[in-house]
């Protein structure tokens, strides 16, 4: 089952989910999303593509890409209700029956138009934001981006167009993508923001960073709709990225998305899960996550989380200074910013 998770109250739902009306004070509710149809995907996925994946998972093995997506049997159904998930929550955002939503199954920002990549089948952040497009005639939507790893397959999609992508991930790893130069092509020059760091990036310079980029980029583009991709695999001893953020950086930056979409768009914000490869701390920093965007706070001691105090490398500092002022030497001049 996807998690949607509504923030306002429905009768309905509460029968049929009693333990999390009561644990989410009434203040948000789960729902199941219907499947994406295939005229969905083909929002932002190619027709061949589609039928491709189809086709081999019925064949229930093999892989979808070079290795790391097996086309197992049912992943074509299970990939459409992800996705199905994105849009449900993005279109009851917008719709405004409800403030905000996540879904935690989404965030699959490597897979592309015509391909798998890195686990992700199918792009439900490109799917939600054309459905959005299409359907809602929505022209601004911004997607923030903090999963360890770079979204390119989002990036990709939307390089050419003026939708506001910001992300944050190690540099040098899988996808070999996400560099400071990559900043769009065409009308969507300047919409493609690149923040990568270094190994063992901790909180002090990602939240510098965010506090430097972010806020302003944001309240220049005034977005209609924001996303939040908010994979975990950042967070310290995470086997695949390398950084070393606490769960500080992810209640931080949902705290601050969080007031910047009330400020700016009426609070419409989607969550997104994407990736976290140690169970118990993406677990754990989802609902930290969770809580702190439906006003549900839980009573928590240090010891609940399992954060250890790091100190920024002075190198990681530097690095990260030298980051934000090529950005705002480049894209924020782009956009008289500065």
């Amino acid at each position: 089952m996807d998690l949607h998770t509504r923030f306002n109250q429905s009768e309905e739902n509460g029968a049929r989910y009693p333990n999390e009306r009561r644990n989410f004070e009434d203040k948000a509710e789960v729902e199941e999303p219907a499947p994406a149809t295939v005229d969905d995907l083909l929002l932002a996925h190619s027709r061949e593509y589609v039928e491709f994946v189809k086709r081999q998972t019925n064949l229930g093995y093999g892989f979808l890409d070079s290795g790391d997506t097996p086309a197992t049997k049912g992943l074509f159904e299970g990939s459409c209700s992800v996705v199905g998930g994105s849009i449900l929550g993005a279109r009851k955002v917008f719709d405004g029956e409800c403030t905000h939503a996540f879904n935690v199954g989404g965030g699959l920002h490597h897979a592309k138009s015509t391909a798998a990549s890195g686990f992700c089948v199918f792009n439900d952040i490109a799917v939600a934001a054309r459905w959005l497009q299409k359907n809602r005639g929505v022209r601004k939507i911004a997607v923030i981006d903090i999963d360890g790893h770079h979204g390119d397959g989002t990036q990709s999609i939307f390089y050419n167009e003026p939708l506001l992508k910001i992300s944050f991930h190690r540099i040098g790893i899988f996808p070999q993508t996400g560099y400071i130069d990559e900043i769009g092509d065409g009308e969507g020059q300047g919409y493609s923001v690149n923040i990568p760091l270094g190994g063992s990036t901790g909180d002090e310079a990602v939240l510098y960073a965010y506090g430097e980029i972010v806020p302003p980029l944001l309240r220049w583009y005034k977005p209609e709709i924001v996303f939040f991709v908010c994979g975990i695999d950042g967070h310290q001893g995470d086997p695949l990225a390398d950084l070393s953020l606490t769960s500080r950086t992810y209640l931080a930056v949902a705290e601050s998305l969080h007031e910047l979409t009330h400020e700016l768009c009426g609070g419409k914000l989607l969550l997104l899960g994407a990736g976290g490869y140690l169970l118990d701390v993406t677990a754990r920093c989802w609902a930290l996550i969770f809580s702190a965007i439906s006003q549900t706070r839980p009573q928590l001691k240090d010891t609940d989380l399992p954060d250890k105090d790091v100190t920024e490398k002075s190198q990681n500092m530097a690095r990260i200074k030298d980051t934000v002022e090529e950005i705002r030497q480049t894209i924020f001049k782009m956009h008289n910013l500065l």
